[in-house]
This record gives structure tokens, C-alpha cells and sequence, in this order.
């Protein structure tokens, strides 16, 4: 479990579709399409993953919007995704990370490519999960460095301090994987981590099925006005 952690998206805060926008391979004249369905408690990216429009290649995404958005996460270890489990698919998942975002290229309205820095991860738990939450950890130096899809040598270190961007995405890894995809995803959050947690290391988080105090009072309530309904009865037929 996580010493310090901060909420970027879900967990205590509903999801928000407004806090991300859908950049998939349609710029480049593909046909995959992706959304992310938002709730109070989880967000679902899902859609169809095209390789034979571009030969192989593909991919669908979701990432944060804004560019003038920062966050400062040099007091953490890393990233801490829970998943939920039941609601997931066995494919393989890139999570990613910008510390850089240029203006767009004037000539042609698209944006500048800079370092990307990725995680692969996939729902490889599920069978023994059940129904559960899966916290999947991802300290800093797990991401790796890659410009335009290649893996960038010799890249400035990731700024803990700035970081731009947040995506999540489904690719086919080179023809490896195709079709319909999705991911619920219940939290996204910066965290601290004990030592003997190691990296890309995955948790199972018991469902808590005890009832919400909210529930026990409107369960008194409801008890009393019952008790009080005889009364008010008696008191009706009294006049």
C-alpha cells in the first residue's frame, strides 16, 4: 500500500470526459476509434483497434487535455493505476507520460513530437483477481524513453516537476493485436511506495462490501418513521 499518494483522476474525484481528448490514428488515416466513458467511480477506455488500414500498424488513445496544464510529482515514486478487473481485457496497454509539449507546427496545424515516456502493461491477473480492484504500480525509471515510437538514446531525465501529459493507449505492437478493446480504470494516482514493493508490481485490493454511514442513517430514518406512524394514526382517529 502506498505511504503518500495524490489523486490525479478518480479515486475520491468523479472522472471528468472534459479532462481528456481522443487522439488516434485517424490523423494519420487510420480507422481505429476510441472513447472513455466516465462515471463517479471509473472510467472505461474501449474501442476498435484498425491495423489493415495502415498496414500493421495502429493505435487509439486517450490524453489529457490542455497544454497549459503541469503537475509537480518530484515527491513521488511513480504511478499507481487501479484497474478494474472485471471489466478488462487481456490486451496489452501503454500508459504515458510527456515532461514536454511544443506549439503546434505552424505549416501544417499538427502537433511537435517530443519524448514519450511508456509503459506496457496488461490485465495478466485477472483469472485470479475475480472481482476485485488491481493497483499496478509503475515507479519512474520503468518508463521508457521513445521518440515517434522508437526508443530514444541518451534522453534529458524525465521532470518530476513538469509533467505535461497523461495517455492511455491501445496499439498493435506490431500486428500483434487487433479488434475491440477495453479497460476500466479506477483511479490514476502519484504515489510514495515501501521498499519491498517492486517494479510493475501488481496488488489485489479487496472489495470493501461494509455499508457507508449515508446508509445507516437513512436506515434509522426510515426505522423511525414507522415506529411514529402508529401514533399519528391514533391521533387522526382521536380527531
Amino acid at each position: 500500500m502506498a505511504e503518500k499518494e495524490l489523486t490525479l483522476f478518480g479515486g475520491s474525484s468523479s472522472w471528468n470526459a472534459k479532462d481528456w481528448i481522443t487522439s488516434d490514428d485517424r490523423v494519420r488515416g487510420g480507422k481505429s476509434q476510441s472513447y472513455l466513458e466516465c462515471s463517479s467511480s471509473s472510467a472505461r477506455f474501449h474501442g476498435e483497434l484498425d491495423i489493415k488500414t495502415l498496414g500493421g500498424a495502429g493505435f487509439a488513445s486517450q490524453r489529457t487535455a490542455g497544454d497549459d496544464v503541469s503537475w509537480d510529482l518530484s515527491g513521488y515514486d511513480g504511478i499507481q493505476l487501479k484497474l478494474y478487473t472485471s471489466k478488462a481485457d487481456n490486451q496489452r496497454y501503454t500508459f504515458i507520460i510527456k515532461d514536454e509539449l511544443l506549439p503546434k507546427n505552424p505549416e501544417n496545424g499538427r502537433e511537435q513530437s517530443t519524448t514519450s515516456w511508456e509503459y506496457d502493461f496488461s490485465n495478466d491477473l485477472k483469472e485470479s483477481a475475480g472481482d476485485h480492484s488491481l493497483l499496478l504500480f509503475i515507479p519512474w525509471d520503468s518508463f521508457k524513453p521513445t521518440y515517434r515510437g522508437k526508443e530514444k538514446k541518451d534522453p534529458l531525465p524525465l521532470d518530476h516537476k513538469n509533467i505535461k501529459r497523461f495517455s492511455i493507449m491501445m496499439r498493435s505492437f506490431f500486428g500483434d493485436q487487433e479488434g475491440p478493446f477495453s479497460l476500466s480504470i479506477r483511479s490514476i494516482k502519484a504515489v510514495t511506495t515501501p521498499r519491498d514493493v517492486g517494479k510493475g508490481a501488481y496488488s489485489i485490493e479487496e472489495q470493501d462490501f461494509s455499508p457507508p454511514m449515508h446508509r445507516y442513517s437513512f436506515v434509522i430514518a426510515a426505522a423511525l418513521m414507522l415506529l411514529a406512524i402508529p401514533s399519528m394514526l391514533r391521533m387522526s382517529v382521536r380527531k
